[in-house]
Formats: C-alpha cells, structure tokens, sequence
C-alpha cells in the first residue's frame, strides 16, 4: 500500500481560514509531500509565496461553491488566480444548467475557463450530490470534451461529499482519458484508499495530516507484525 500523500489535496477553504492557518497549512503540505494545497483566492498569493521552491502546487477555487456565478466572473476569476500564482484550479460548473440538461453551455463554460487558466490544470466540480447517474455521466462527457483536467465529486459544501458508487461512475465514464477527484468527507485513511481504489486519482481533504499520519502507524504495526 503506497503512502497516499502525493495524491491528495490538503484544503482549507472554511469561511474562517486565516493567514497563520495557510502558513501552517503549506508547512504541513512540504512536510507530508501533498499534491497540492487547496485555498480561498484571497489566499493564493500568500500561498504562492510559501510554497515557492517546492513540489506542492497551488490550487484554488472558481465559482465556488455554488457555481452560479457568470461566465465572465468565472473566466476573470480564473486568470487573475494564474497570475497571482495557482497552478490548479477547482472549478463548480453551473448546476442548474446540468439539472435543465443544457449539456452545451456546461461544456462551454468549461472551456473557456480551460483557456482562462493558461494551461493550469482545472477541476471540475460536479457535486454529484444532486445529480442522477446520467447527469453524472452527461456531466463527465462534457468534462472531458471541453479540456479539463479532472472530474471533481463535490465542493464538500452541498449536503454530502464523496460516494463510491459515485467515484466508480465517474472513473468508468472517464475511462482514464482524465483524472477523478473525490472531495468531501474524507476524513480517514480507510475512507481514503477506498475513494482510491474506486478509481480517485486525486483526493481532496482537510484532514491529509491525519490521513497520513494512520498510513505511517499501519506500517509501523505491519513492520512490527502486529
């Protein structure tokens, strides 16, 4: 069983977050060997300072977490974030557009957020949460269509985060043309390798630190033939 740090994302976005706790945050994240650290957008400055010279990327979030801001806010939003330093972004799609099955302007606002972001990796966040099997496939078409990078489960804001059968929907639709991102939820090592092997290539989670900290006590005991 590999060390899972390098696939998860260690995220603060809680309306709370301050700036000592992004410092912590991006030191814990150069400690443990994260993927990246997700922030606010007000953060992402101060995020690109203390992770210069590292590994960890810079993540930060579009339209979230409701995802019903305009086209244009989301695009605008998109390119200042690239210029003040994130190299990934996170974005929430319109919701109400996938429930009325207006597949096209999904994938067009995918798109143009692609272009805005200059070749900084997007996620797209579908909340699975309200969404039908089919909308979940639909969405996940158009999410590889329109260029991103990754098919996100959810925000962790909507009424529940990450599923199994949700994960496993989204790696089959994908079918490795992009990654999965599960988010939300995910609070534990058990919960964490089960999102992996339900085909996450990416974990979003606020508690990385714990979540790693267990994979290093189960080796310690399976070292220790206990």
């Amino acid at each position: 069983m590999d060390n899972p740090a390098s696939l998860i994302d260690h995220t603060l976005l809680k309306p709370t977050t301050t700036e000592s706790r992004i410092q912590v945050l991006c030191e814990e994240a150069v400690e443990y060997g994260f993927a990246a650290v997700c922030v606010p957008p007000v953060f992402v400055p101060l995020t690109a300072d203390r992770l210069y010279g590292s590994d960890v990327k810079v993540c930060s979030v579009v339209g979230f977490p409701c995802g019903y801001n305009s086209l244009r806010q989301k695009v605008t939003e998109a390119s200042e974030l690239v210029a003040q330093g994130a190299q990934e972004i996170d974005m929430v799609v319109p919701l109400g557009s996938l429930l009325m099955h207006s597949y096209d302007r999904v994938e067009e606002e995918i798109a143009q957020v692609v272009l805005a972001a200059k070749g900084a990796l997007v996620k797209v966040i579908i909340e699975c949460c309200y969404l039908d099997r089919e909308l979940m496939r639909q969405a996940t078409e158009r999410v590889v269509r329109a260029g991103a990078d990754y098919v996100k489960t959810s925000t962790g804001f909507g009424p529940s985060g990450a599923k199994i059968a949700d994960v496993k929907l989204l790696a089959d639709t994908s079918a490795g043309r992009i990654g999965v991102k599960a988010a939300g939820g995910i609070r534990d090592l058990e919960t964490c390798l089960a999102m992996i092997a339900a085909g996450a290539t990416r974990i979003g989670s606020s508690a990385g630190v714990q979540i790693v900290n267990s994979w290093y006590a189960r080796q310690f005991r399976e070292a220790d033939g206990v």
